[in-house]
């Protein structure tokens, strides 16, 4: 609506530019603001017409950031919309008391119901849209992206390839390379969970702990709030199963939605799978938008390998969601890597060089390899590993 100024505050940077583009594209002129105070202060300083915002802060409480809104003589006037990743009638009705004028939960027809609301806040007046078919296609999709984080799953044929210290060391750079997204590790390797050890992180909070709470109980905030972030490693982490008796009280049936709930609430999730192909890991294998396949060098690991592949293949998996990566970090000898392609019908993206007994010592200390050992090249390839698979998942997603 031409004149109008709209702020939109959202943590999420995926959601926030897609709705900044929306709103323009009504013809709003629109600010943003990627935190609670941030949105505070750009709403004092600017006064605009609406302010746009998720309640799921993580800097501010929602009800902190309304109250404080509502009791400025700069800002009372103002109409708050809260366009939430909450569906919980609980914050719904807190939020309303406090004063938004909307409550309206992230959906595929959020869109629609945020428009009906701006019409009725702005009188009613018609909101134009310029838009073309390719428009609309590309919101479609944006939709989806607003609501569902980048799913990469990490998977081995065998034990020991490296695969959750090649799992943990990746997250780590996804974080440090996009600071402003909400990364977070799940571990779901049985019997036993190992990405706790490796980063350091022995709270009773685990996998088994969070399947055992009422669905209700674990929404996207509990997460935002309770999961750990290890130090040095920056990203959250819910930490798998601490020893095989506890794992044998893992409830299998929740995981599904404890996944579901964690891609509406982080840009990118991260989930370690290891070898533990099951009915329930499957499923989440099929919906990630990037597989990584961690191969060692030894023959059998590779032929192992090979037997997995196809497994996946006649599940319907598609060769281009697979990213391979030959991790030499843990032994020198075996397969060179166009030996292991040509065993495994794949090709190999990236290799991770022998780091000898560095490799054990920055997991012995729970560091990551790029902050204990900067200058070696594994730092080097992890970063740009890192890189590659975000840009691959992003564009596989919008294919």
């Amino acid at each position: 609506m031409v004149g109008k100024r709209v702020l939109v505050v959202d943590e999420n940077p995926a959601s926030r530019v897609f709705l900044v583009n929306h709103l323009k594209q009504k013809q709003f002129e629109v600010s943003e603001a990627p935190t609670g105070k941030e949105g505070l202060i750009a709403a004092w300083r600017d006064r605009p017409d609406l302010v746009l915002f998720d309640p799921t802060l993580h800097d501010i409480t929602d009800q902190e950031f309304i109250y404080k809104l509502r009791h400025d003589p700069r800002t009372n006037h103002i109409p708050l919309i809260a366009l939430s990743t909450d569906p919980a009638p609980d914050r719904r009705e807190a939020c309303l008391k406090a004063g938004v004028n909307e409550y309206l939960v992230k959906s595929s027809g959020a869109l629609a119901a945020l428009d009906d609301v701006l019409d009725r806040i702005f009188d009613g007046e018609p909101v134009t849209q310029v838009s073309s078919k390719e428009d609309e296609e590309k919101e479609d999709q944006n939709k989806e992206d607003v609501k569902n984080a980048l799913l990469i799953v990490f998977v081995s044929a065998k034990g020991g390839t490296g695969t959750s210290s090649l799992c943990a060391n990746l997250a780590m750079n996804i974080q440090q390379g996009q600071p402003e997204a909400r990364v977070v590790v799940a571990d779901l390797v049985l019997p036993i969970g190992s990405i706790g050890q490796i980063v350091g992180e022995q709270g009773k909070l685990n996998l088994v702990t969070v399947s055992d709470l009422p669905l209700e109980q674990t929404k996207a905030d509990y997460f935002h709030k309770k999961l750990p972030q290890p130090e040095l490693w920056q990203f959250q982490l819910l930490a798998g199963s601490p020893d095989p008796q506890q794992a044998n009280s893992l409830k299998g049936e929740r995981i599904g939605q404890i996944v579901e709930t964690l891609c509406s609430a982080y840009d990118l999730v991260i989930l370690d799978i290891g070898r533990s192909l099951s009915r329930i890991s499957l499923p989440l294998i099929q919906k990630a938008d990037l597989i990584v396949l961690v191969v060692a060098t030894d023959q059998s690991t590779v032929q192992l390998t090979k037997t997995t592949w196809d497994y996946l293949q006649a599940q319907g998996i598609d060769s281009s969601k697979v990213y391979v990566i030959l991790n030499r970090a843990v032994g020198l000898e075996g397969l060179t890597k166009t030996q292991a392609e040509e065993i495994i019908g794949l090709p190999i993206k990236n290799m991770m060089p022998y780091l000898g007994s560095n490799f054990t010592l920055a997991n012995n200390l729970n560091q990551p390899i790029t902050i204990k050992y900067p200058t070696d090249t594994a730092s080097i390839i992890l970063k740009e590993t890192a890189a590659d698979m975000v840009k691959l998942a992003q564009r596989l997603r919008r294919r």
